[in-house]
């Protein structure tokens, strides 16, 4: 199956964050049973979101950038690391590519503002995937939304 041409792009209006946050209920409160209370938190304010939508506007994904001292709350207080998140593809756009062309926008967002890193907390079965993007796990396996994670880092 190929996917119609699509384009990955930074939230910059209103509709585009909606349409980002519908991805993430769809994935991670409908499928994975997130609750929403801890699916959407502070964070998401002052976040750089990324969407991959079609060329007709259907999202096919989302995710996020933290940065400055949200980032640093989360990575263990070094500014110079972002922390990608909230990672999240629609089902009918799985195995094409999304999640990896979400995770090099997010990349390049953390370029754009002189990161040097970023960090992100990656569920267990989706180890393979970041490893394949050149991201390394370190540290013990933690829970994070009832689910098993582990954390993961690249240098940019």
């Amino acid at each position: 199956m190929s996917l119609p041409p699509y384009a990955v792009r930074a939230a910059e209006d209103p509709a585009d964050r909606e349409a980002c946050f519908a991805v993430r209920k769809e994935v991670f409160v409908g499928e994975l049973g997130v609750p929403e209370d801890v699916e959407y938190d502070a964070y998401d304010a002052r976040a750089v979101h990324v969407l991959a939508v079609r060329d007709d506007g259907v999202p096919l994904g989302t995710g996020r950038l933290l940065h400055g001292e949200a980032a640093a709350a989360r990575n263990g207080g070094d500014p110079e690391v972002g922390s990608l998140g909230r990672l999240a593809v629609t089902r009918d756009a799985r195995g094409l590519g999304v999640g990896a062309a979400l995770v090099h926008g997010i990349e390049e967002a953390a370029r754009a503002r002189g990161l040097r890193a970023v960090d992100l907390h990656a569920q267990t079965r989706a180890l393979g995937f970041y490893e394949r993007l050149g991201y390394e796990a370190y540290g013990p396996e933690f829970q994070g939304a009832g689910l098993p994670h582990r954390a993961m880092r690249r240098s940019l």
